[in-house]
């Protein structure tokens, strides 16, 4: 069984890559866990993912705090906050399916747009909370 977080991770990938509203807006499927050197902006890159026990008495669970950030041009802010709303579209409260796990939830959680400190990308950071089961445990 894959872990909870990877299942998951795998899922969103999938969704946005196969989601034209998105991949056109980036120009291609453009989702990175890192982005190649010198990659042509925009983008958007897989981030930090925290994960913790969500386990009751008599079932298992994980929560999982999952952020995506998204690369744009510095003077493209319109362009960042398209495509923040697009992923949001794509994944707050959506059915994704998993693999090994079951998706109790899916939530947006907060969204931030800023210019880097080299004056020449804007960048997107967009939060996301989730809570997965075991599928065994799930269909039980």
């Amino acid at each position: 069984m894959a872990a909870a977080s990877w299942d998951l991770q795998r899922s969103i990938y999938q969704t946005l890559s196969s989601a034209p509203a998105l991949t056109d807006r980036l120009g291609g499927d453009r989702i990175y866990s890192k982005a190649p050197q010198g990659q042509p902006l925009p983008y958007i890159t897989l981030g930090q993912t925290v994960t913790l026990d969500w386990s009751t008495g008599t079932e298992l669970g994980t929560e999982h705090d999952l952020t995506l950030h998204v690369w744009t041009r510095a003077d493209s802010a319109e362009e960042v906050h398209e495509i923040m709303e697009a992923v949001k579209t794509l994944l707050h409260d959506q059915p994704l399916t998993l693999d090994d796990h079951y998706l109790v939830n899916l939530r947006h959680e907060f969204a931030e747009a800023r210019i880097d400190p080299d004056g020449e990308t804007m960048h997107g950071i967009v939060r996301y909370r989730a809570v997965t089961e075991p599928q065994q445990q799930a269909a039980a």
